[in-house]
């Protein structure tokens, strides 16, 4: 098994940097690498456009994260208001809602939600779920100028309220300071404080009127904004249990065929280079056009790559996974680790598998053509390097060239149409 695997790679190497059985100079090694790169990069970049081509599960349905983030919000006297508020332009806060700090850059205040989601459709595959549209549709209701101006005093108000508190905080540390100076008996021109414990006091007590009122303010405009006849309308669509069902059902089912999706479209992309390359590779090397046959050789192994490697992401997370991951849940509970075990097994006995399977297709369908060129060149029939006309096994691969006819029983070339004693015809499956 190691010798095989040696003499693969050996193999694998020499058709990598050899012209014709000739080994390229080090000026065409690296050009050969540098266009390998290229073309490498442009796959990739190639699978990523076309894995993009169906819309994702998230642009599909834009909104559950504000109906999963409304039904998990601790804040649940502010939840519906801040249902408002998100159609007001505002980012994700703490309660899972949009926050002015994260605002999505370039989107303004007057953003048309509906119209935003159904351009990420545009000239693409797949739909926006229609309840997320139905419900973009009442945020932008909810996104008027009046409603705008409510929503820019109340963060007008809460950033005062803001900076009183944070003010307060450092009086009161001054304050505290202040009042040990006192009891340590200190004169207050000696203070490093710059307000007295006195006034202080008052400007607290001045600074908590003051978050107060401000607060009253604030919860007076917001129970102004979610009454509206349109904020209603938008919190009554959030709260719709039997809607929320769907919607979640319908988002898992599409988050679970996406990789497959992907991986389908990726498959597109590379399958028919893949087709194309190795049909010149073959017709080259019929033809013994030596530069063609290394080009393409190298574009075979390009594209094989970033499917391989698409086909491994694929079994991380596709349907493969979800199936065997469904079966250690129901059968061992929380032991998903167990997963990680049946890969570890069962990988590589796949591999096993299809390399045992493609040796033995490779070994019965050797061209007669690439056996007859060979045997004109006077090299090896497994290995292609240099031997003499009297050897019978080849001394770098070990590899015996003859087999016995089985008409007139003389030793005669494997791989070739008739015998070279008696020019019966020969079985070419030896």
């Amino acid at each position: 098994m190691f010798t095989k695997a040696q003499r693969f790679i050996n193999n694998f190497f020499k058709k990598s940097r050899s012209v014709n059985n000739k080994p390229l100079n080090p000026l065409s090694l690296i050009v050969i690498i540098i266009v390998d790169l290229f073309i490498l990069f442009n796959v990739f970049a190639g699978l990523e456009n076309i894995s993009r081509w169906h819309i994702s599960p998230v642009e599909a349905y834009p909104c559950v994260s504000d109906w999963k983030s409304y039904r998990n919000s601790k804040q649940t006297n502010d939840r519906d208001y801040n249902v408002v508020a998100s159609a007001l332009g505002r980012g994700l806060d703490q309660s899972g809602f949009r926050s002015p700090d994260s605002m999505t850059e370039g989107r303004s205040s007057e953003s048309n939600f509906k119209q935003n989601s159904l351009d990420n459709e545009r000239d693409r595959l797949g739909k926006v779920s229609l309840i997320c549209l139905n419900y973009d549709e009442l945020k932008d209701l909810v996104n008027i100028p009046a409603n705008r101006s409510i929503q820019q005093s109340i963060n007008q108000k809460n950033t005062k309220i803001s900076s009183l508190e944070q003010s307060n905080t450092s009086i009161r540390s001054q304050y505290d300071s202040t009042l040990l100076e006192k009891i340590a008996g200190q004169n207050s021109n000696q203070s490093i404080n710059t307000v007295s414990a006195a006034k202080a006091k008052q400007t607290l007590a001045q600074n908590k009127i003051s978050i107060t009122n401000l607060t009253t303010e604030v919860s007076a405009l917001k129970e102004n904004l979610i009454k509206k006849p349109e904020s209603i309308n938008l919190i009554n669509s959030i709260k719709d249990d039997s809607k929320y069902q769907l919607l979640i059902q319908e988002y898992q089912h599409a988050s679970f065929w996406y990789p497959s999706i992907q991986l389908a479209f990726q498959a597109l992309f590379l399958v028919p280079l893949l087709a194309i390359a190795l049909l010149v590779h073959q017709i080259s090397l019929r033809r013994g056009a030596g530069l063609i046959a290394l080009i393409s050789w190298h574009l075979l192994v390009i594209f094989f790559i970033p499917l391989l490697l698409k086909i491994f992401e694929f079994l991380q997370v596709g349907v493969f996974f979800q199936f065997l991951l469904s079966i250690i849940t129901r059968l061992f509970g929380g032991l998903v680790f167990l997963v990680s075990y049946l890969y570890i097994f069962l990988i590589p006995l796949v591999g096993f598998t299809i390399i045992k399977i493609s040796q033995r297709f490779a070994s019965s369908n050797k061209s007669q053509d690439t056996m007859s060129m060979r045997f004109q060149n006077q090299v090896c029939l497994n290995c292609a390097k240099r031997i003499r006309p009297q050897d019978q096994y080849c001394p770098h691969c070990g590899y015996d060239q003859y087999v016995e006819c089985q008409t007139c029983h003389q030793p005669t070339y494997k791989h070739l149409a008739h015998c070279k004693h008696c020019g019966s015809s020969q079985e070419l499956s030896h």
